[in-house]
């Protein structure tokens, strides 16, 4: 049950942008993608030849923009139906 029918990721000059819109650090836009360190996002930025970002790491990164702290619970308490454990 796929949404999308054809993804192409952001440039690395997007996610550049979004990240100088947002007035983050590369810490901070980690998390907010949800990979482990700067480093890992760096990659995603830059480099001879940046790595392109899948379709769940640019929607886990999207939903926590766009959805409210009330939205983002029920994704969470949806998970922990599933069998996730959440702290």
């Amino acid at each position: 049950m796929s949404l999308i029918k054809e993804y192409k990721p952001p440039s690395a000059d997007d996610l550049a942008a979004l990240k100088d819109e947002l007035g983050l650090t590369g810490n901070a836009m980690a998390d907010l993608a949800g990979v482990s360190s700067n480093s890992q996002w760096r990659k995603y930025t830059g480099g001879e030849s940046p790595r392109a970002m899948s379709q769940h790491i640019l929607f886990y990164l999207a939903a926590q923009l766009a959805l409210s702290p009330e939205q983002l619970d029920l994704v969470l308490k949806k998970m922990a139906e599933i069998g996730a454990q959440i702290k």
